[in-house]
Formats: C-alpha cells, sequence, structure tokens
C-alpha cells in the first residue's frame, strides 16, 4: 500500500515518543480523494482516534493506521524523511491521490466526486464555474456547492437539474437527488448576471 523509508520511519518513531500520551500512532488518509484537490495527510490518532475501516501497520517502536477509503489512493505512496539545514523535512508522494480508481464497489462520495470532477467540472470550467461536494444527506441527497462563474449566476437552475443532476443520477443511481447549498446573491463572477 504505502512505503515508510528507514529514515522517516526513525523520524516518526522518534516524534511519536516525545508524546505526553502513551500509545499515540499516526494515521495516513487522503482528503477529497480523487480530485484535483487531494492531499495526503499524515496526522497524530490518539488510542480510540482510528475510525472503522481503518488498516493497522505495525512498525519498529510505533503504529500507522492507513484510512481503508484511501487505501486505493495511497497504492504506492511513499513516505521519505531527509535531513538538511533546517532539520530535516517529512515528504509524502502519493501518485494515485488524485486519479479516481473508483469502481461501482467506492464509497458513494467518491463515485460522485468521481463524476463532478471527470465529466461535470470540465463543462463548467468553460464558464469559469466548478461543483464541488459538500455532503451526502442520509436520504441519499448530494449537497453541492457551485463556485466561481457558477455562483450567482442567472442560469445555475438549469445548469443545476438539466445538466448536473441529470448526469449524477445517471452514473450513480443510489442518488435520490441534489440540492444546492451555494449563496448566489453574491454574483461578482457570475458567468450570466
Amino acid at each position: 500500500m504505502i512505503e515508510i523509508s528507514a529514515s522517516a520511519q526513525t523520524y516518526l518513531h522518534d516524534l511519536l515518543s516525545n508524546q505526553e500520551q502513551e500509545g499515540v500512532a499516526i494515521r495516513i488518509f487522503v482528503a477529497q480523494p480523487g480530485t484535483p484537490q487531494a492531499e495526503t495527510c499524515i496526522a497524530y490518532c490518539r488510542p480510540g482516534e482510528e475510525q472503522d475501516g481503518d488498516i493497522a501497520v505495525e512498525y519498529e517502536g510505533f503504529r500507522a493506521w492507513f484510512e481503508g477509503r484511501s487505501e486505493p489512493y495511497l497504492e504506492d505512496a511513499e513516505v521519505d524523511y531527509q535531513e538538511d539545514q533546517m532539520g530535516g523535512q517529512l515528504t509524502i508522494k502519493a501518485p494515485n491521490a488524485r486519479i479516481p480508481k473508483v469502481g461501482p464497489d467506492a464509497p458513494l462520495e467518491d463515485r460522485i466526486n468521481y463524476v463532478l470532477y471527470n465529466e461535470i467540472n470540465p463543462g463548467l470550467a468553460a464558464h469559469g464555474g466548478m461543483v464541488s461536494l459538500v455532503e451526502v444527506t442520509e436520504e441519499a441527497m448530494a449537497v453541492l456547492q457551485f463556485g466561481g462563474g457558477c455562483q450567482g449566476c442567472a442560469a445555475v437552475d438549469i445548469t443545476l437539474k438539466g445538466s448536473v443532476e441529470t448526469t449524477l443520477l445517471e452514473r450513480v443511481p443510489e442518488l435520490k437527488g441534489v440540492q444546492d447549498l451555494t449563496d448566489h446573491s453574491v454574483t461578482e463572477n457570475a458567468y450570466y448576471s
């Protein structure tokens, strides 16, 4: 899944051994996986903060938790530590974090993001706009946020119902519909006023 170099393991072990609480681990995950905003993160994980589906891996002197949902995006990822004049730098290279690796069994959010970033947003970009997923409700509604030229655009209702919702419902049949969370009273960048 992910390779942690010997120097990075030493650095992380030393970092974790300086924590006041016993049993603190690290947790590695990808925020907004499969999107252009994907970011690979390493965070402290205190006992009990690991989440359902996380995968535990034991290293010499410490434990790492890998978010199960992020596993396909962490494929071929590398964590390294290089000493330099300023002390050193921990680096994470995750070449698959932004590349959608979604199939029909992928989490609903990942499949929605795949459609948004690979099918819908390229069309909206022609007008300087974009749309992102805020959340999926318990009722299987996708709550969306428009930005750029779509925020405050006079044609946003047509775009929402005629394009975005239609495409999402076609590609992600579990969805019941979409809701727009955008404040369209802000019209500075609107493509159509």
